[in-house]
Order: structure tokens, then sequence, then C-alpha cells
């Protein structure tokens, strides 16, 4: 996976779509490690993907609400999808990121209608 290419598809994007995206991260996160444990009971991954989804859902009310003080998109994008020495903590994340970029990709731009 090239990190710099994934950062720049995401820099690009609106900041309702970067939310949206996000949250569809958050999602397959949660399914990935549920599916992916044999015995669904792995409390080092659970704690793991608990902490990368505070990060991320952090990080999506940061841009909702319009914190100038968020940390930078590539500095998230890093943090998500950069190498980790628990390879099956960094498969977990590559397969859930795959998956969010595919159904993400099958929507357009996100349009709001109260938007003034």
């Amino acid at each position: 996976m090239n990190i710099q290419s994934e950062i720049d598809f995401f820099v690009e994007l609106a900041p309702i779509d970067k939310a949206r995206f996000l949250c569809r991260i958050v999602l397959e996160v949660g399914e990935e490690a549920r599916l992916g444990a044999p015995d669904g009971n792995d409390p080092a991954r659970m704690r793991f993907v608990n902490e990368i989804n505070q990060r991320l859902i952090r990080f999506i009310y940061q841009i909702l609400s319009e914190d100038a003080n968020r940390p930078a998109d590539d500095i998230v994008m890093r943090m998500l999808l950069g190498n980790r020495t628990d390879t099956r903590s960094q498969l977990l994340v590559h397969n859930a990121y795959r998956r969010a970029l595919n159904a993400f990709e099958s929507f357009d731009t996100t349009v709001l209608l109260n938007n003034t």
C-alpha cells in the first residue's frame, strides 16, 4: 500500500467527506476485529481496536467542529496506515481500510441540503 497516495486522496476530500470516510473506517476496523479473531476473544486485539477507533472518532469530532488545533491529515493517515511491529494489527487495519475505501468510492461527494 502506498501511504502517500492514500494521504493525497484523503487530503483532497471535503471535511464532511473526511468525516464520513473515517466513520466507515471505524466501522470496518470493528468488523475486522470481530471476524478476524478465531475465538472472538483476543483482549490485546480488542484493546488495539478500541485505541485506534477512539483516536479516529476524536479526529472526526475535530473535523466536524472545525477545530484548528486538530492533527494534520497526513499525521492521522500515517498513524492509521503506517508499519507496525504487530503484523496482525497492521493487517487488520489495512483490510479494514481497503473495505472502507471500496465502499466509500461507490458514493459521490456528500451534498448537504441545509448548507448555507
